[in-house]
């Protein structure tokens, strides 16, 4: 086996040297050398992309701790040719700005997902990632003085990258952080934007890799810190340094994914060969990122199986919305690893916003909370007409996870009457196709009413139904009132990132966020 290329696709085969293939392929695909993505891919790149935006601008808005604490510690690092933090035209040290940016857009836990699924490969690891490294090629673009067009191909390249990574190994089964994946993707993007060669993309991988392993422990106890939401800003931050050291002459362990004391080979023992083949895409339409999943909301995305459950029970029967009382249990079905994860018992009881966002029990009682208050008033027929209006009418946001909120009676009332199952293999063996998940409202009566088995729902990239851009619309409209004045006109620039030339993507953060009561 050896590095093989198709008219659309490269194959690094696990006996070459991937660290260097992936530098090759970054400085290749970002010359342009190879590579000419579908429209689709680049029209789908962008929606992540200003879906993100409006979930980091959001969060500043409402201070939230950790992009507070990194945007005051970013304006402390000035550079002449620098990266801007959002909201702010000063000239900062770009891992600085990209670990301040990352943390916005990643702190809500709202932003895109991937399930790291490629059935057509064979490549079904399974492992997470969301859509948060954006802000690395924005801040390479700003240093190296490129257009919105080579922004893209770099939000291509490394979604590609991490995308694919995480189809061929699952991180989370070892305890370690899928943040690793993405940044080994933005060490090898940003140093193909600043013209790094693929020896010195190596180094870098080899730095991350070798020095900077975050460990699971980060989402694990009772009441989650700041360190679950900025662990890609962290790791981000990192992989920058790495690959500015390398470009500065410092050498790091080489061909890293064939080292024996490296995590790969660690955990996944081999003769000498890497653990898998890493296949990316650079022309054509089946990129990564065309598998990614958007949440419709705040909400954890293990949980969009039983919320959209949730709809189509409450949409079909809105009269057990007028009745709260009747409803004696609410029993949700779904596979390891959401029944593990956002099942955990330490969750029951969340206190914290980064706890509730991980509690089954808190995300699908609050929605529920929601339509019930709302047919307190208006009356359950007139509360949504469709599944998309019944995602719009009820969406998460950031106000569901205040203080208030998280102790709201009902709220915490319609917790109790949950009751979590794992659904063994019928269920496990569905995922990460789809988020199999099941929810049944039981009435005093012993009535059930069930959903059935939801495999796709609104949002996950396999849904057919949902009309997408209209949810994600108003998912935009409604981050966007909390943090800007004329939402409108900064929404279209970042939607217009694709044509900016180089001095507007230099102004891209020049705009004003406003200031709202703390969530936290």
């Amino acid at each position: 086996m050896a590095v093989t290329a198709t008219d659309r696709t490269l194959t690094l085969s696990r006996n070459t040297n991937q660290a260097l293939g992936i530098g090759k392929f970054a400085c290749d695909f970002m010359s342009g050398d190879i590579g000419n993505p579908d429209i689709s891919v680049r029209n789908r790149t962008v929606q992540f992309f200003v879906d993100s935006v409006l979930c980091g601008l959001s969060a500043i808005a409402m201070q939230t701790n950790a992009p507070r604490v990194l945007r005051e510690e970013a304006i402390d690092y000035t550079h002449d040719r620098g990266a801007t933090i959002f909201g702010d035209n000063t000239s900062v040290s770009p891992e600085k700005a990209i670990a301040a940016n990352v943390s916005a857009v990643r702190e809500w836990d709202s932003n895109g997902t991937n399930f790291g699924y490629n059935p057509g490969l064979g490549h079904t690891a399974g492992e997470f990632g969301h859509n948060d490294f954006y802000p690395v090629p924005v801040a390479a673009a700003q240093v190296a003085n490129l257009d919105g067009a080579a922004v893209v191909r770099g939000m291509i390249c490394l979604d590609e990258i991490r995308g694919r990574l995480a189809e061929v190994f699952s991180l989370k089964t070892y305890k370690i952080d899928h943040v690793v994946h993405g940044a080994i993707a933005s060490a090898a993007t940003y140093g193909a934007m600043l013209g790094a060669t693929p020896e010195q993309i190596e180094s870098a991988i080899g730095m991350v890799v070798a020095h900077y392993i975050p460990w699971r422990a980060i989402r694990a106890g009772k009441q989650l810190s700041d360190s679950k939401g900025a662990s890609a800003a962290i790791s981000t931050e990192v992989a920058i340094l790495s690959i500015q050291r390398s470009m500065r002459g410092f050498v790091g362990p080489k061909d890293i994914f064939r080292n024996p004391e490296a995590i790969w080979r660690q955990f996944e023992p081999t003769n000498g060969d890497s653990p898998f083949d890493l296949v990316l895409s650079h022309s054509g339409d089946d990129f990564a990122v065309m598998g990614m999943h958007f949440k419709l909301g705040l909400y954890e995305h293990q949980s969009a199986g039983a919320l959209q459950g949730l709809i189509d029970l409450i949409s079909a029967t809105p009269q057990v919305l007028e009745k709260p009382t009747v409803i004696s249990k609410i029993r949700i079905i779904a596979y390891e690893p959401a029944f593990g994860i956002i099942g955990d018992p330490a969750k029951r009881d969340p206190h914290t916003r980064q706890s509730a966002d991980h509690s089954m029990a808190y995300i699908v009682s609050t929605m529920l909370r929601k339509a019930i208050d709302l047919a307190s008033t208006s009356g359950s027929g007139a509360i949504a007409d469709g599944n998309d209006a019944w995602w719009k009418t009820i969406m998460l946001l950031p106000e569901d996870y205040g203080r208030e909120a998280l102790h709201h009676p009902l709220t915490r009332a319609l917790m109790e009457r949950i009751v979590f199952e794992h659904g063994g293999e019928e269920y496990d063996r569905r995922y990460p196709d789809g988020i199999p998940t099941s929810l049944t409202i039981v009435l005093d009566d012993e009535t059930e009413l069930k959903s059935g088995m939801v495999m796709y729902p609104s949002g996950h990239a396999r849904n057919t139904s949902a009309n997408l851009e209209d949810i994600l619309h108003h998912k935009a409209e409604a981050l966007g009132s909390i943090a800007l004045t004329d939402a409108d006109s900064v929404i279209k620039q970042f939607e217009n990132i694709a044509n900016l030339d180089v001095d507007s993507v230099g102004e891209l953060m020049n705009f004003e966020i406003l200031s709202r009561p703390a969530i936290d």
